[in-house]
């Protein structure tokens, strides 16, 4: 059987009759019979017969109308989205960011794909590293950006930004201003003794941070471990302790003078993935918002808004 065969079936059905099919598909009555006749003796069972009001299905073609009429429907949505590969980018996309990356990227996405998209929805989802990768793993977002290099048979990464981490207090905290003087770099060994904010173990930052110091040789000393950025920032200007973040992330309250930070000596730094499934081709609108999304970041980069990141990848 083809395709052409089961929208015979299906008009011959729903006519009631084959004459009238005929007329409704503008196929010759014979020809209609024929293709009948061949379904019938490759499937081996009887699928209509008549009545006095004309034809109507058997058990087995009831059981055949259902699933032609499925298989039809699949078949002619399939055509309608090949067709529109190349048509205007349309319909509803998701995309996954780190509290980090959405307070930078996030306006300035939704308001460039506003401007360049307009047939095209764009949810914004903000939320920890983690949470944004389970999203992806389970089709809830189309797209994220993830701090971690991610590559399965589910998704596939690529680098397209490195970004400079920084070590940030409250102003006047003696024991930093102690070793380094304001506007002074500090090493990894400086941390130790410390009290430090962290984000809790598994979390993408803290592992990066605990890595880092244990290459140094150098024991951290963890006083809160909170999973908010917003929260830690606050602490510490409290002159609760120090973290780590990266830079752009606190530019604003440093330029404030709400926190002071110093720069890492060697250069403490982290690179942005762009996430996106490998078990399944991207839509045309997936596709319109992914390149969006790495010009906006270009762009960013470009003015200043990422700190002193870069991007690793042309765009």
């Amino acid at each position: 059987m083809d395709v052409r065969q089961l929208r015979y079936f299906i008009a011959i059905v729903e006519s009631g009759s084959i004459s009238r099919a005929a007329q409704r598909l503008n196929v010759a009555q014979p020809s209609l019979s024929l293709h009948v006749r061949n379904m019938e003796a490759d499937l081996g069972v009887a699928l209509l017969f008549r009545t006095a009001q004309g034809v109507q299905a058997t058990e087995a073609g009831a059981t055949l109308l259902a699933h032609a009429r499925d298989i039809v429907a699949r078949f002619e949505e399939a055509e309608r989205a090949i067709r529109d590969t190349d048509a205007e980018p349309a319909g509803e996309v998701a995309i996954g960011l780190p509290s980090s990356i959405a307070q930078v990227l996030g306006a300035p996405l939704v308001r460039a794909a506003r401007a360049e998209l307009p047939r095209v929805r764009l949810r914004v989802a903000e939320a920890m590293s983690g949470y944004v990768l389970d999203w992806l793993r389970q089709g809830r977002v189309d797209l994220g950006l993830l701090y971690a290099f991610v590559e399965d048979r589910e998704l596939r990464s690529t680098g397209i930004l490195t970004e400079t981490l920084v070590l940030f207090g409250a102003p006047g905290e003696p024991e930093i201003h102690a070793m380094s003087p304001p506007g002074r770099s500090v090493g990894m060994a400086q941390l130790a003794g410390l009290p430090l904010i962290l984000p809790s173990p598994g979390h993408g930052l803290r592992d990066l941070v605990d890595d880092q110091a244990a290459r140094a040789k150098v024991s951290l000393t963890t006083g809160w471990e909170i999973d908010a950025y917003g929260a830690i920032k606050s602490l510490v200007a409290d002159g609760l302790g120090f973290s780590v973040l990266p830079d752009h992330s606190v530019a604003a309250e440093v330029a404030a003078g709400a926190l002071r930070s110093w720069a890492f000596e060697p250069a403490f730094q982290r690179t942005v993935h762009i996430v996106e499934p490998a078990d399944r081709p991207l839509t045309t609108a997936m596709r319109a918002v992914e390149r969006l999304c790495r010009r906006t970041l270009r762009d960013l980069v470009r003015a200043g808004a990422w700190g002193q990141a870069r991007m690793r990848v042309s765009v």
